[in-house]
């Protein structure tokens, strides 16, 4: 087991807490940079919308996971985002620029929800954005003259400054690369005061408010930032699909992004990244041995929705920290072995959510 002798304060907020992490996410990224020698054409393309539902999943959980208020309606930013490099890319706008508007422009859609947003909490505030995403979704297909409508509309290849990104190796890295900027962003965020600020309002906002914190300002910056990061995700999916209808971002989209951070893990930057792993993964699996059930189950019209459902029930009952709790514990269980207690984490209950997870 490790121990890190501490003697500096600094030591709590770096990114590498020791030689281990360098390692071991040094060769994860080597191990995506050599993915499309490695993969074939149709796991890149699965690997592909891994990265971008995984910073669409940074978005949702710096707003559920780290600040406590959930959206049920977050497709509805993942939309705007595509759109956006859709209507902007077709003008003529280079990739990077068009990428950095849809941003700004989801952003913008997330303060617009936001302020309304602030007077409601809990079960409300996920009624609240609902109804935003039923609107939006219904704005995608009556503003035929800029989204095409129901009939849809194409986008083109990722123009770079006349580098045209047209070949899914190609896309693949863009993605890449959009994928570690934003995941260090989100990381160095929750390391400043405003990370900690959104941390604190999850915990308890009698407590924060009587530490300064303005709970209007911080709510609002976390539905904005993360707003932006879903439309930097739509923006990625536009061009990865390359066709744009609005019943793609319908409210079965919302609940999958849900589902996406809640199996990952609440309160964790890898869990939004496990999320987004179970999510393109076990459509996979599910067809992979769909044929070997009998006919009454393998074909049966909705077996998809109902293991979604059976698994959601599952961690909620028995794995409520998702995949990344269940890896910290099985993690915990192998550096104390052979002294693991098996109410360890039970006990851990007692301490405040943000310490849990670190």
């Amino acid at each position: 087991m490790r121990f890190i002798f501490k003697t500096d304060y600094a030591q709590d907020i770096k990114l590498a807490k020791h030689g281990g992490h360098v390692f071991w996410y040094s060769a994860l990224v080597l191990l995506l940079a050599a993915a499309p020698w490695l993969f074939s054409e149709y796991l890149l393309a699965q690997l592909t919308f891994t990265l971008i539902y995984g910073v669409v999943g940074l978005g949702l959980m710096l707003l559920a996971g780290f600040t406590g208020l959930f959206s049920i309606g977050h497709a509805a930013f993942l939309g705007v985002g595509a759109y956006t490099q859709a209507v902007f890319t077709g003008m003529g706008v280079p990739f990077p620029i068009a990428l950095a508007l849809a941003g700004l422009i989801s952003a913008a859609v997330g303060i617009v929800i936001g302020l309304p947003a602030l007077r409601v909490k809990g079960i409300y505030l996920g009624i609240a954005t609902l109804s935003f995403g039923f609107i939006v979704e219904e704005g995608f297909a009556r503003w035929e003259s800029v989204t095409g409508g129901n009939a849809g509309k194409s986008v083109g290849s990722a123009n770079v400054f006349g580098w045209l990104a047209d070949t899914s190796t190609s896309f693949y890295f863009v993605c890449l690369v959009v994928t570690i900027v934003c995941t260090l962003a989100v990381v160095n965020l929750l390391r400043s005061p405003t990370g900690r600020a959104f941390v604190a309002i999850r915990d308890s906002e009698i407590s924060a408010q009587s530490m300064g914190i303005h709970l209007a300002y911080y709510k609002t910056l976390s539905f904005s930032i993360s707003a932006a990061l879903a439309g930097i995700g739509g923006a990625l999916y536009a061009h990865q699909i390359r066709f744009l209808s609005p019943d793609q971002f319908n409210i079965l989209q919302s609940i999958d992004l849900l589902l996406m951070v809640v199996i990952g893990g609440l309160g964790s930057v890898h869990g939004a990244f496990l999320g987004a792993i179970f999510l393109i993964g076990l459509p996979q699996a599910i067809s992979a041995v769909k044929d070997f059930l009998p006919d009454a189950i393998g074909q049966a019209p909705g077996l998809k929705a109902v293991i979604y459902g059976l698994v959601l029930i599952a961690f909620v009952m028995f794995e409520p920290m998702g995949l990344y709790g269940r890896w910290l514990k099985v993690r915990t269980y192998f550096q104390l072995f052979p002294f693991y207690r098996k109410g360890l984490f039970k006990r851990q209950k007692s301490f405040q959510k943000s310490d849990r997870l670190k």
